[in-house]
């Protein structure tokens, strides 16, 4: 009996190290978020865009990727919220926003966050964006330097040639993609709408963004670039082409995590996090 607990034993501790090292193969179900200080919409260029605001302090925006919503970043308002103003906005036809008929643009999408910026009275907000909405902190950068303070930017790419061409087919983004009907329906304003919702995301995805090195080099605010050493979607190379080419950019790899690190390990993905917004 005594030798067969300790083979059991023995095999538990030598299984903890895979379970571990497979993170990244998982795709958790956020928790729902906090109690919010504040929730409204803000009507804007054909859209009502949904808001929730958390906490007190300085302002940060977590923008969502494409086909998700704000409830992705339950795990960061938690942690964030005691600090900061933490500030979720569902992008333009995602969870509780709606959208119109005109085609999906980066561009459009960071007006959009303006919009609520100026509706909400934060003239200057540190970024924390994921897959889509890192892009959209990006482009903010970009176009909108005096709106943004700083930007932390996961799972990112700035061309079409930084997404690996069968993501759609990997196991864990496959269940994403799948998993957004019903999240989908449960809060969108426009339930059964996901199939039209899902084809117009996925046509922005083959065509944007499109911004060149030079682009890229004209951003002046301080820039992290992020991203899971198992990302599903983002090239490698891409990454590091990224941090490459902004100036003074940094980059930080969480190792064991992929394209949904915020939910496979909100303990590390949250120390990236809060040592970005505290870096002077």
């Amino acid at each position: 009996m005594i030798r067969r607990l300790l083979v059991a034993a023995l095999v538990a501790l030598v299984a903890l190290p895979v379970v571990a090292a497979e993170l990244w193969r998982t795709l958790p179900v956020p928790p729902p978020l906090p109690p919010s200080a504040s929730t409204g919409t803000v009507a804007h260029d054909g859209a009502k865009l949904w808001y929730g605001t958390f906490g007190s302090g300085p302002p940060v925006v977590l923008l969502h990727g494409g086909l998700a919503n704000s409830n992705y970043w339950s795990n960061q308002v938690a942690a964030l919220s005691p600090s900061h103003r933490v500030i979720v906005i569902d992008s333009r036809g995602h969870g509780r926003s709606t959208r119109d008929d005109r085609p999906y643009t980066y561009e459009l999408m960071a007006s959009d966050v303006v919009a609520v910026m100026d509706a909400i009275h934060v003239p200057r907000a540190a970024i924390v964006g994921w897959s889509d909405g890192a892009i959209v902190g990006l482009v903010m950068a970009l176009k909108y330097p005096a709106r943004t303070q700083r930007v932390f930017a996961f799972a990112a790419n700035m061309d079409p040639s930084g997404v690996r061409p069968d993501t759609m087919q990997t196991p864990v983004f496959g269940r994403f993609a799948a998993r957004g009907q019903g999240e989908y329906d449960a809060i969108s304003p426009t339930p059964g709408g996901y199939p039209a919702f899902r084809a117009a995301i996925e046509h922005m995805w083959t065509v944007e963004p499109n911004y060149t090195a030079a682009d890229l080099a004209r951003i002046a605010v301080p820039v992290t670039i992020v991203d899971g050493d198992h990302d599903e979607a983002i090239e490698p190379a891409h990454t590091a082409y990224l941090a490459r080419t902004i100036p003074g950019a940094k980059l930080v790899i969480l190792p064991g995590l992929s394209h949904f690190a915020m939910l496979q390990d909100p303990a590390a993905f949250d120390a990236a996090v809060t040592g970005f917004l505290n870096t002077p």
